[in-house]
């Protein structure tokens, strides 16, 4: 009986986020008490959900602080120097235009963010494309699929997600994970080659009468028009609000997009190398493990707050513009507490993944984490990450420990769909994509799903061969 409540309590919890019934929010904490009471285990619902809240505390204030530092390190212009050298670099050769568009939205994709992401990668190169007549599906293709591999850093959601379910620590999930990571970056960069070859082949070497500047191309005759908020929603992790994307530019067809804007009232030019030192050091310590990764990102967003906005209002206002986020993020990270705990506390996982290692045959029992990896392209593409990370990896890891597997290189196999994830259309930051660069949903997804499905692939082949996984 536990065995198929536990069925049904996943099936229903996918079935509602993704006919957008209820908020994910919401589904994780009314499912699994509804179905704690039917167990007949009402009265201790208070207990797994203490203890599961005790257990996610760490990851909901690595995910907090972490949006509040790479929002303000956005906010103060960390950024804005990186976007005008790739432009530079990408001049009117398509094949440097794609290999830039991958390098920006890699770059940009550290904020954990893939509206953000999207948002200023169309931004700084739509303009090139539109005025040398390249294909668009490209560019969101590209931009897609690098985010996606970025999409895996410890405060971008998936990684996050799986700690969380899977009750392990971010950092023991993702720092193992970086040369397959890396080796799904080095295929996006290649990718990225290939395509910009063929449009090279396609639409020649062109020439433009100068460079693009501080993101918007002046052969395009673009000018800065009034403000407009930038936002929208991400892949679970929401956007890192403010001001980073408070102008609109229009070029000589008329047609506007928001941007970086140089003149925001938050940069801080004088700080510019305090802020890159800051956030090298950072990651450098977190990679290095010097210190937990939230304890590390309390003290980065604190020094990033207390030396870039000195000011106790200015503070305020920035801690303010990216306070929706953190909400929803933390919110999130535990709620998540009551459905992994009911699922763990009433037994239904155990019975479940008894199941689940009864329908597996022998001689794939030891190679489940190779199995996790290979349902993770389908299973994150064709549902929500709150579905498969809370839902279905806990029943594969506890399958996977019964034939030896250990818990964590169940999550880091869980993490290789993620490059095709982003292009999923359950995905909310793929209409910002696919809406600033005009282009159908349709066509981006013909174009790209067979390249991310490549990308995650090769992270997977790559983690074999790195005994990672």
């Amino acid at each position: 009986m536990l065995t198929i409540l536990g069925f049904v309590m996943i099936a229903t919890f996918l079935v509602l986020i993704m006919m957008k019934k209820v908020s994910p929010i919401a589904a994780l904490v009314l499912i699994p008490a509804l179905f704690c009471v039917l167990v007949g285990k009402g009265a201790h619902l208070g207990d797994y959900v203490i203890a599961g809240i005790g257990d996610l505390a760490p990851t909901a204030a690595m995910l907090m602080f972490a949006i509040v530092y790479f929002g303000v390190m956005i906010d103060v212009g960390l950024f804005d120097p990186v976007v005008r050298a790739i432009l530079r670099f990408a001049k009117a050769d398509p094949v440097r235009i794609v290999v830039g568009t991958a390098v920006l939205a890699a770059i940009v994709s550290l904020d954990g963010d893939g509206s953000t992401t999207f948002m200023i990668t169309v931004s700084a190169m739509y303009p090139l494309y539109k005025r040398l007549e390249m294909s668009l599906v490209v560019m969101t293709g590209v931009a897609a699929t690098a985010n996606g591999v970025m999409n895996t850093l410890p405060w971008g959601g998936p990684t996050a997600r799986a700690a969380t379910a899977l009750k392990v620590d971010a950092s023991d999930i993702f720092v193992p994970m970086i040369p397959a990571l890396a080796a799904g970056l080095v295929c996006v960069l290649l990718l990225a080659y290939v395509l910009g070859r063929r449009e090279r082949k396609r639409i020649g070497y062109l020439s433009l009468d100068s460079v693009v500047e501080e993101g918007v191309s002046e052969t395009a005759d673009a000018k800065v028009l009034a403000g407009a908020g930038g936002g929208g929603t991400g892949t679970g992790t929401a956007t890192s609000g403010g001001d980073h994307a408070a102008a609109a530019y229009e070029n000589e067809d008329g047609e506007t997009f928001a941007g970086l804007d140089p003149r925001r009232a938050t940069l801080r030019p004088r700080l510019y190398w305090f802020n890159a030192l800051l956030t090298v050091a950072l990651l450098t310590a977190m990679i290095m493990e010097l210190l937990p990764i939230p304890v590390l990102f309390m003290l980065g967003a604190a020094l990033a707050l207390s030396v870039n906005f000195p000011h106790m209002q200015e503070q305020k206002a920035r801690i303010g513009a990216h306070a929706e986020n953190v909400l929803n993020v933390s919110g999130m990270v535990f709620a998540a507490a009551v459905f992994t705990g009911v699922l763990q506390g009433t037994g239904m996982v155990d019975h479940m993944a008894e199941w689940v290692v009864g329908g597996i045959p022998d001689w794939m029992g030891p190679h489940m984490a190779l199995v996790t990896g290979v349902l993770s392209i389908p299973f994150t593409y064709f549902m929500s990450n709150d579905g498969f990370y809370f839902g279905i990896v806990p029943v594969l890891a506890e399958a996977g420990n019964a034939h030896g597997v250990s818990t964590l290189e169940i999550a880091r196999a869980s993490l290789v769909g993620q490059p095709l994830h982003m292009s999923s259309p359950l995905v909310p930051a793929v209409y910002v994509l696919v809406g600033m660069a005009k282009v159908e949903f349709g066509d981006h997804t013909r174009f790209t799903v067979k390249w991310a499905a490549l990308t995650a692939l090769v992270v997977l082949g790559a983690g074999l061969l790195f005994g990672i996984v």
